[in-house]
């Protein structure tokens, strides 16, 4: 099956910066001017409306995120977890939205995301509705990801639309890297998808929503790189914190906080850039990031200017958004998420 990677990262800027300057006179959600990419790109602006198959798309997403976001905040960090996870396995295909044996979906790895699928499938209901047979399952969860992190204080950017859905999952597709690696075995993965430096430390910037399960941080806090100690270059205060949340031999593995000033809060900042400067990470590639050349600048940056990090954030998760997709007549437009057409039992 033939898929493209739309990097149409200048595209995108121009319409992001003209997104940021429209915030400056409208605190609500931005009218973005139209950047078209180039005739050779697959996916476009108001792609809906353009063909005149769902004009109020974006409305409709709008409306049912807020009023899940109002009631449940964590649905946030589930739908950028989603997000990841669908784009970065097998390009954005919303190939984690489908549900069967040895799928994605049903991975222990994506085990966090239920929340995240009951709001999808709303979604997809109220569109199946409005617009029978238009809106793939792949641009709900990306228009649902851009509205959810704005209500958490990230900017409303424009989201390029057009794709289509896949018609496989495959839970051994997935290949989530180690909590525990360097920066440049993070680099490494990302750049394996096509994304850059400035994307990964940018992307990372996401765990400052959420949490962290103790098992993916416990040898920072008992054996590190097995030496029987902690790691050396974690804040003590901060060790000892975690310790007492995280104890030693203990058979529950609890979930902490990336930034416990907001906890349950689930607000976008650049705070998880100052933690790693006040050597106050979770995760050992969290706190790697100060340590490469390019990686540190961009982490100081990001910590002295949330602007900038809310500018940088726009446009890499714009462009991981835009990973293989599948365009024209590949792929499918599911009538429900959870199953291809041909395995649609109701169809």
């Amino acid at each position: 099956m033939e898929k493209y990677y739309s990097d149409f990262s200048s595209i995108l800027l121009l319409s992001i910066l003209m997104s940021f300057a429209a915030v400056s006179l409208n605190a609500g959600y931005t009218n973005a001017a139209v950047f078209l990419p180039p005739e050779d790109k697959p996916l476009v602006r108001h792609y809906y409306k353009k063909l005149n198959t769902c004009a109020n798309v974006e409305p409709f997403v709008q409306h049912q995120v807020k009023l899940y976001w109002d009631k449940d905040k964590t649905i946030t960090a589930k739908l950028l977890k989603m997000l990841y996870a669908d784009c970065m396995v097998n390009g954005c295909d919303a190939s984690i939205l489908l549900t069967g044996p040895n799928t994605e979906r049903n991975s222990s790895k994506n085990a966090m995301l239920q929340g995240g699928y009951l709001l999808i499938d709303k979604i997809k209901t109220v569109l199946e509705v409005r617009c029978p047979g238009a809106v793939s399952c792949s641009d709900i969860l990306n228009l649902a990801v851009r509205d959810a992190v704005h209500y958490a204080g990230a900017p409303s950017y424009p989201v390029f639309l057009g794709r289509r859905d896949g018609l496989e999952s495959n839970a051994a597709w997935i290949d989530y890297p180690s909590p525990s690696m360097s920066w440049e075995e993070g680099l490494a993965y990302f750049e394996s998808k096509n994304l850059d430096v400035q994307d990964f430390v940018t992307l990372l910037g996401a765990h400052t929503m959420g949490q962290a399960h103790c098992s993916s941080f416990y040898d920072r806090l008992y054996n590190f790189k097995g030496t029987g100690k902690p790691d050396p270059s974690m804040k003590r205060s901060v060790l000892v914190s975690l310790r007492s949340q995280c104890p030693k031999n203990s058979k529950t593995d609890s979930a902490v906080y990336f930034t416990p000033e907001y906890g349950s809060n689930y607000t976008f900042s650049n705070k998880f850039y100052t933690k790693i400067l006040a050597h106050e990470s979770l995760l050992r590639v969290d706190q790697q990031l100060s340590y490469g050349g390019d990686t540190g600048e961009l982490v100081n940056e990001y910590a002295n200017s949330f602007e900038q990090f809310r500018r940088g954030f726009a446009l890499s998760i714009s462009r991981m958004g835009g990973l293989k997709v599948l365009t024209g007549k590949n792929g499918e437009i599911r009538k429900d998420c959870k199953f291809t057409n041909k395995n649609n039992p109701n169809m």
